[in-house]
């Protein structure tokens, strides 16, 4: 008779991994990495302790959307006072690009207390340069068609 194994917490081992996020589209690139992030790229995913990794990303505002989106996209958001704040893609680039990337990977993650904690081991950088080179992320390639199942 075999047994399911379930992962215990702090039994898994967390790496580190860089991807590069320039010329990316952005759905395909948050979906891998939510993937990485709730840890289901491994054989040993326990749906209700963090399995996953940490993820460096860097290029944030070298990302691609598809069509029309860079001038079509709004981003709302309630500030407390009456009505809501709107900006588009556009406009969120150039003031915060890493941005764009956190809510997409955010908005894939679950809703629970331990989304917030998935959502904290994704590190995004609109450059190239990251204070991660302690940790000696992997590179990684993510966003492309050819990670499915990788």
């Amino acid at each position: 008779m075999t047994k399911t194994y379930m992962a215990k917490p702090g039994e898994v081992e967390q790496r580190w991994w860089l991807v590069d996020a320039a010329g990316k589209r952005v759905g395909r690139l948050a979906s891998d990495l939510a993937m990485i992030l709730m840890g289901k790229h491994r054989p040993t995913y326990t749906p209700h302790i963090d399995t996953g990794d940490y993820v460096v990303v860097i290029n944030a505002e070298k990302v691609e959307f598809g069509g029309k989106k860079w001038e079509q996209k709004e981003y709302r958001w309630y500030t407390g006072y009456t009505g809501l704040k709107t900006e588009t893609a556009e406009s969120r680039r150039e003031r915060r690009p890493e941005l764009i990337l956190e809510e997409a990977v955010r908005r894939m993650l679950p809703k629970t207390k331990l989304g917030r904690v998935m959502l904290s081991k994704l590190k995004v950088y609109a450059g190239t340069e990251h204070p991660h080179l302690a940790q000696q992320p992997e590179p990684r390639d993510a966003g492309t068609r050819s990670t499915v199942g990788v």
